[in-house]
């Protein structure tokens, strides 16, 4: 007869083989690739011994096409569980390529469904490490019915948990939406790649021939596409700016981020904004440096940065607290919001307001791009968005005009009327219709026309006019005195104001109207 600890001991071993994933020449080939295993990636993400696995003696469901003579995959190709970063619990899920290539079977994408549930019935955070070789065409139904199973908890975690998926290796098929319906997706530069239908495919249905990085690899999506927001060098690298994101966060949507304590003074005065940023609002200047004197110690964890590059977004920390910073850019575009930046803004608004991060939004806009192709690209459509994102969001909401707030771009980075509850002007602020320049066109239109019939020099009574326009109608103290902005502050003041303002907003209360939701346009 076998006693209890004979059974034990055959269990651990099991265990032991199962930890082994596909075995020494699959680990060899898969750190050859440049990628460490499911394994390994689990170990470095997670505080030391912390991490609790689930569902490690999942079999698979496969009958047909040799499966039926494999007698173990070992954990079905994914490791799944629990741990601590930081000290804070994280779910996550791992696809171990050294195992059949990671592929998606049903118990495979049972146990991956169940670790989101979990992670939003426990109310922690979810990261998923995909690396796979897409569906495992073997147990068809059973694979396509869990992909199912997977979006539908992931749409049902979307702002109720923070979702991180990591792209480190091959993602494909119907598979690519798994990340796609998740909060962040960080990709590996030269070892990832996602698309819904591979190189092979491509070329028997389109004709067209494509390798895998140039189809869909981390450059392409993080430039192009803009699926990805954020390209990492490594693994390690990767698995280090998951931890830094996560360290920005709450646990789920009823809690407030976490608070880091910092020697940075609240009082520090910003003396380089003075020279930083110039008075002539043609000159260009960059606007992560405000971002960087800004926030506590300088430290701006950008998201998107390649892509829409006329917006900038990303999180930061002010007297310790988390904040979403949204921020044009006069280098790209001159700061106008097109396609692009129109959503990749609205996206990031939206999340912050889900997870209780004021937004922090710093005007130097000339408005919607305006044109042709922009038109036709959607950009009513789109631009749209970013209206309704800030109208939208209950979170605080601090504006600052650091320079031109022109037309539908001054309203769609959060002005009063979307809802901002304190704005602030620098003296170099601009606020107007239109462009200037345009609004003069059309006011002085007959002086012009009367200076060319009288002989005098056009250009000398645009000149003039254009100063008077601007001395009338286009300084801070214009738009302070119709209680458009809050107040004009001194740039080296700016740190101090923003900080106050927000602790005055923590207990903000903006009730929304009963509805189910609100029709975005999308």
């Amino acid at each position: 007869m076998v006693d209890s600890r004979e059974k034990l001991q055959q269990i651990e071993t099991l265990r032991a083989e199962i930890k082994q994933g596909g075995g020494e020449k699959a680990i060899a080939r898969q750190h050859q690739r440049g990628k460490l295993t499911a394994r390994e990636r689990i170990d470095r993400f997670f505080d030391p011994g912390t991490f609790v696995e689930l569902d490690v003696f999942a079999k698979h469901m496969g009958r047909d096409y040799g499966l039926d003579k494999v007698d173990r995959v070992p954990a079905d190709g994914v490791v799944t569980g629990y741990g601590k970063v930081a000290g804070r619990t994280v779910f996550c899920y791992s696809e171990d390529f050294t195992v059949i290539a990671g592929t998606f079977g049903e118990m495979h994408g049972r146990k991956i469904a169940k670790t989101v549930e979990l992670a939003m019935k426990h109310g922690v955070p979810v990261v998923g490490i995909n690396d796979s070789g897409g569906a495992r065409v073997t147990e068809e139904m059973g694979a396509l019915s869990q992909y199912g199973q997977l979006f539908f908890r992931h749409v049902r975690a979307s702002g109720v948990v923070p979702q991180v998926a990591l792209i480190m290796g091959p993602v494909a098929g119907g598979q690519a939406y798994s990340p796609a319906l998740m909060d962040f997706i960080f990709m590996v530069d030269k070892s990832s790649h996602m698309f819904i239908a591979g190189p092979p495919l491509v070329e028997a249905i389109v004709h067209e021939k494509v390798d895998e990085q140039h189809l869909g690899g981390a450059r392409v999506h993080a430039t192009i596409s803009g699926v990805s927001d954020l390209t990492a060098k490594d693994d390690d690298d990767v698995l280090d700016r998951t931890r830094t994101l996560l360290s920005f966060l709450p646990a789920n949507n009823s809690e407030e981020p976490p608070v880091v304590p910092t020697e940075d003074s609240s009082d520090r005065s910003l003396d380089e904004l003075l020279d930083l940023i110039p008075a002539d609002s043609n000159q260009t200047y960059s606007m992560r440096k405000v971002i960087k004197l800004m926030v506590d110690d300088g430290n701006f964890f950008e998201v998107k940065k390649d892509f829409g590059q006329n917006l900038i977004v990303g999180l930061a920390r002010m007297g310790g607290r988390t904040v979403g910073i949204v921020a044009n850019n006069p280098q790209f575009m001159a700061g106008s919001l097109d396609v692009k930046a129109s959503g990749k803004g609205c996206r990031f608004i939206r999340f912050c307001d889900a997870f209780n991060i004021p937004l922090v939004n710093l005007q130097d806009v000339p408005g919607f791009l305006i044109g042709t192709k922009s038109e036709r690209d959607g950009i009513i459509r789109h631009g749209s968005k970013m209206l309704y994102a800030y109208a939208e969001a209950t979170v605080p909401k601090i504006t600052v005009v650091v320079r031109k707030a022109y037309a539908g771009g001054y309203l769609a980075m959060c002005s009063k009327d979307l809802g901002a509850d304190f704005v602030f002007e620098l003296p170099t602020g601009e606020i107007c219709l239109m462009g200037p320049s345009g609004a003069v066109n059309i006011l002085f239109r007959k002086d012009f026309a009367k200076a060319i019939e009288e002989g005098r020099d056009p250009a000398v009574v645009r000149a003039e006019k254009h100063q008077e326009f601007m001395d009338k109608y286009v300084n801070p103290l214009y738009s302070a005195g119709l209680q458009h902005v809050d107040d004009i502050i001194d740039p080296r003041d700016l740190r101090k104001r923003l900080i106050s303002s927000l602790e005055l907003c923590r207990n903000k209360y903006d009730p929304v109207p009963p509805k189910k939701h609100g029709n975005m346009p999308v």
